[in-house]
């Protein structure tokens, strides 16, 4: 088959304002060469310059969405596209705003069983609340982040209530919701899940106390282990929790499900990105290598989901 006919004219929509504009311009350069080198008619669209209404009446026939955070990942994106009637890859608007907002996430997780670690939301007219007690309650260590920005934008550890202040201030500077959440020591894993499937399990290491946006973007010494050192039972059961979450919120076509474990070795949900990173070096692209697929062929997929 002719890609280039059956997909039409493809818009592969990157770069945008969102506090991971950098982060989506280099996903949407790989996901445009991976599609072109396939054959299709992809261009890239930076939606900070371009208003996604014109995308139609300009002969765009798909959208490929590599816009991540805000304004591409959280529904926004997707409800202009389904007004201009132009299909697109990946997950809808429902479940592109429950999955960015990790706090409500988190509610739906629990509300049917699935692993989660225990947090607290707090927002900015509990800075003064006795945040000791908070600490008491999830353990006395704990993550903060805002609860609707993605690749670790706004996140910090905190030990006592003078951490746990300062940590909350920051987030509050990206969102009016912050959620806390208790520490996790154990190993973190990612899983990605490729219309309805899991893709190989992931080990992510860093040298970081926290796989935060130096470790994930910035530095050389975070370590990406693919297929993960881990038991069979372990891989099978982190692929069905995978599927199980993305599920939940209601996730289509593709997206990426982050665990880490706890101090028992038990596994907790982290969150679901709906439009995860897509570099040739990303997470996605590597388990999909394992699985025996190249990037242009992984792309490709993604993008042929978009018309079922």
């Amino acid at each position: 088959m002719n890609t280039s006919l059956s997909f039409g004219k493809v818009a592969v929509l990157g770069g945008g304002n969102s506090a991971e504009r950098e982060v989506s311009l280099r996903s949407a350069a790989a996901v445009c060469k991976g599609l072109q080198q396939a054959g299709v008619d992809a261009h890239f669209v930076d939606t900070a310059e371009t208003d996604v209404l014109t995308l139609k009446s300009a002969g765009y026939q798909c959208a490929f969405i590599a816009l991540h955070g805000r304004g591409g990942e959280d529904g926004h994106t997707q409800a202009v596209l389904e007004a201009i009637g132009l299909p697109y890859t990946g997950s809808g608007v429902m479940a592109c705003a429950l999955a960015m907002d990790k706090a409500r996430t988190k509610y739906l997780w629990r509300g049917i069983g699935l692993p989660t670690a225990a947090s607290r939301v707090l927002t900015k007219s509990d800075v003064n609340e006795n945040l000791a007690n908070v600490l008491a309650e999830l353990g006395g260590k704990v993550m903060v982040k805002p609860s609707q920005e993605g690749s670790s934008v706004g996140m910090a550890k905190a030990e006592n209530a003078e951490q746990l202040q300062h940590a909350l201030q920051h987030a509050l500077q990206y969102d009016q919701d912050v959620l806390v959440e208790q520490w996790l020591d154990g190993p973190e894993y990612t899983v990605a899940v490729l219309n309805g499937d899991a893709l190989p399990a992931i080990e992510v290491r860093t040298p970081h106390e926290f796989y935060d946006y130096a470790a994930k973007y910035q530095d050389n010494t975070t370590e990406y282990i693919c297929p993960a050192p881990i038991s069979d039972a372990l891989e099978a059961e982190l692929r069905r929790v995978a599927v199980k979450a993305f599920a939940a919120v209601g996730g289509k076509g593709w997206g990426r499900v982050d665990f880490k474990t706890d101090t028992q070795g038990d596994l907790q949900l982290l969150e679901v990105n709906m439009v995860p990173g897509m570099t040739e070096k990303s997470l996605v692209p590597m388990a999909a290598r394992q699985q025996g697929m190249s990037f242009s062929d992984l792309v490709v997929r993604i993008l042929r989901s978009s018309q079922e």
